[in-house]
């Protein structure tokens, strides 16, 4: 055999066009090309997840004298109950930054899709307050956890539509939340008239909802996986110190005063209204009609606020908006109750901006990720208080004068912090990070 053969045999193989490719971006630190089919998945897939995010909360509040009275709730546990969603967002959110860089943002909202649909599917089998609580707890940290990503989730892999996809998302929210609120009962009537089973059917919502995030959280592991442990998305997955960030804070806190008041608007508003002179029945459907006006607008909202390099305007004008309806609840509450509700619920429409704000405060994934977990981590513990102050004020007071004199200078901070949070900038800048 020739000396040139043998060279030949013994030189390594070539490699192959695919294999080349994948180390050209190992390389580079590129990123593969998702398959054609992961985007329309995702917007599926954002869209079922979101309308998850509350029917575990309003349907319990539809059916709750029901669930205190087949549980022999005490009083201090009822509160408790309450009082746990804002608790578990706070306590469950401030983790999600540490599992996205663990397992990829998607594969966490897929897990938390799984313990929605887990808690759900068990809560109403409790027999007892203690595993009825333990299993809500079970739902509501998974809808922590994708309260945080599903931002993340955006601008990851739509970041040229964020504000037209976190409109997407969050009038998906508003949905969820009037549905569940509007359709429990009669729901459960339908079905027999047991709370158990009225609770139980929106676990199918949830278990629909795990089924578009396994294919994209196997995309994703497959990617991150491709791209390699010192790819760019790996390098800075640790983020911004965001606690250095003034914006940050400005967020976090808008975001706990747009909270508290959507909390004691959906817990005291029909209260206002009966004690006004208006039946129970249509204050049931003023409280409906609040939440059902945050289904156009929460798609509206964010593709304005993404088109806008200051958003500050639109956070003084949902300001306004509150003010005048708080005005209206002082002054006339039953004469005016269709015109209220419709102000404050053009006002509640704060939660859609501050999230797409969210979206846009921070340049990269790893920022998204860590500056939402720590504005809803934060501002859900600045609104535990509020609805608890709000009825104590109501106790003792006997009128509304001072609680609605309260929630109206509420609205003061808010806009003045919406403001700060709405100016063109990034935390990375803040923190010095620059690009």
């Amino acid at each position: 055999m020739r000396d040139e053969e043998i060279q030949t045999l013994n030189r390594p193989a070539a490699p192959r066009a695919d294999e080349a490719a994948t180390a050209a971006r190992a390389a580079t630190g590129a990123a593969p090309q998702p398959p054609a089919w992961l985007g329309p998945v995702l917007i599926v897939g954002i869209v079922l997840a979101a309308l998850n995010l509350r029917p575990a909360i309003t349907s319990l509040g539809a059916l709750f004298e029901e669930t205190r009275t087949g549980l022999h709730m005490s009083g201090a546990v009822a509160g408790l109950i309450t009082s746990v969603p804002a608790l578990c967002f706070a306590v469950f959110g401030i983790t999600a930054p540490r599992l996205s860089r663990r397992f990829g943002p998607a594969a966490v909202v897929c897990a938390g899709m799984g313990l929605v649909a887990t808690g759900l599917l068990i809560r109403p089998f409790m027999n007892n307050a203690a595993g009825f609580l333990a299993f809500s707890a079970v739902t509501l940290a998974g809808i922590a956890l994708t309260n945080v990503l599903l931002p993340v989730i955006v601008k990851r892999w739509f970041p040229d539509r964020v504000g037209t996809m976190i409109g997407l998302y969050s009038m998906a929210l508003a949905a969820g939340t009037s549905l569940a609120a509007a359709a429990t009962v009669p729901m459960t009537a339908a079905l027999g008239g047991n709370w158990r089973t009225g609770l139980l059917v929106w676990a199918g919502l949830a278990v629909a909802a795990v089924l578009p995030w396994l294919p994209i959280a196997r995309a994703a592991s497959r990617e991150r996986a491709a791209a390699g442990p010192e790819s760019p998305a790996r390098a800075d997955a640790r983020g911004p110190r965001v606690v250095r960030s003034r914006t940050a804070w400005a967020l976090a806190c808008y975001f706990g005063l747009q909270a508290t008041g959507a909390y004691i608007t959906m817990g005291w508003l029909p209260q206002i209204f009966r004690d006004a002179g208006v039946s129970a029945g249509t204050a049931g459907v003023l409280l409906a009609v609040t939440m059902v006006m945050g289904v156009p607008l929460a798609f509206v909202i964010p593709g304005l606020a993404g088109r806008m390099r200051n958003q500050g305007p639109i956070a003084v004008t949902l300001g306004l908006f509150g003010l005048a309806g708080y005005l209206g609840l002082y002054l006339a509450p039953a004469a005016g109750a269709w015109a209220w509700a419709l102000l404050l619920g053009i006002s509640n429409c704060a939660f859609p901006l501050v999230i797409t704000m969210i979206g846009l405060r921070a340049k990269s994934p790893a920022g998204v990720v860590r500056l939402s977990a720590f504005a809803q981590s934060t501002g859900y513990l600045i609104s535990i208080p509020g609805p608890l102050l709000i009825g104590t004020l109501y106790q003792h007071s006997g009128g509304w004068d001072l609680p609605l004199a309260l929630m109206a200078g509420l609205l003061i901070p808010q806009i003045v912090l919406g403001v700060l949070a709405g100016r063109d900038r990034t935390i990375e800048d803040e923190c010095g990070m620059g690009d």
